[in-house]
């Protein structure tokens, strides 16, 4: 992949950050601390959002492109960018463009794979030399996916996100579509009627066709579109609420299997189509 200075972002690097699905999510116990215990199976592909980063001189970490509704202190990208800062002493500074095709609340990943890109990002403008292991624990301070990402590889994870395996995975196209709502992580998994006992499972024996995310009965009893929408795919291939939603997908073998089932969905259904990726397009970057 080629990264570059777009002539409307003069002197700034871009950088991919792309969504990820929960292939299927299981809530295994809960930490005294309140963290829940999961099993997920981590799943890039080829959409996503866009990083622009720019070196400061003078130490400042400024937004360019503030999200609406989001103050700099709550912006994960800000966040990532002054954690490092902090934890290495850099004197260095940066300005941050974000180019967001993820939604919010959707359980893609956006805002976590945006952190990570920063990290990974500025570990090399600032000549930094952190590991990638140095990386995912000030990533696992940002939040549970962020790890994922700097990880750079489909996974396997356990515990609160921080165990990860790398998992290959077969070649794969998917449906992704995006309900008109914005979940909150923190509201799903704090319902007293959340599944928190399914029982620890062997990741290379266990049949991916009996799995599926625990968190989705909640996101559909509290949003009934999430349900309208998994059973809009449900005709075509098996659907799934991806994290804690609202975004839902179905996988397909080819594009041609996509594209028919797009044919079916209203103008109005809001989605995409994507390819899954075998490893995160910033894995072989300089860290």
């Amino acid at each position: 992949m080629t990264y570059h200075s777009p002539e409307q972002r003069p002197g700034f690097l871009a950088l991919p950050a792309p969504a990820k699905l929960n292939l299927f999510l299981h809530v295994n116990g809960r930490r005294p601390d309140g963290y829940h215990l999961l099993q997920t199976l981590f799943r890039f592909i080829d959409y996503g959002d866009t990083v622009y980063l720019r070196v400061r001189e003078d130490g400042a970490i400024n937004r360019v492109d503030p999200i609406p509704g989001v103050p700099a202190e709550s912006d994960l990208t800000v966040r990532a960018a002054k954690l490092l800062q902090d934890h290495t002493g850099s004197r260095l500074g940066v300005d941050i463009g974000l180019e967001k095709r993820l939604p919010m609340g959707g359980g893609l990943g956006g805002g976590s794979s945006d952190a990570a890109t920063v990290l990974i990002g500025l570990n090399t403008l600032w000549q930094l030399g952190l590991s990638r292991r140095e990386l995912q624990s000030l990533g696992l301070k940002l939040g549970a996916d962020v790890p994922v990402f700097i990880f750079g590889r489909n996974a396997f994870a356990e515990g609160i996100g921080e165990s990860l395996q790398a998992v290959e995975l077969p070649d794969r196209y998917y449906l992704v579509l995006v309900p008109p709502v914005s979940i909150s992580t923190a509201e799903i998994f704090c319902d007293e009627g959340l599944t928190r006992d399914t029982p620890l499972i062997n990741m290379a024996v266990f049949p991916m066709t009996t799995m599926r995310n625990d968190l989705q009965s909640v996101a559909c009893r509290k949003y009934p579109v999430v349900r309208k929408y998994i059973d809009l795919l449900s005709g075509k291939s098996k659907a799934m609420m991806t994290g804690s939603g609202a975004c839902v997908f179905a996988e397909f073998e080819s594009l041609e299997a996509v594209q028919e089932a797009k044919k079916v969905l209203c103008a109005d259904i809001d989605g995409f189509s994507a390819f899954g990726l075998n490893q995160h397009p910033l894995l072989s970057w300089p860290v």
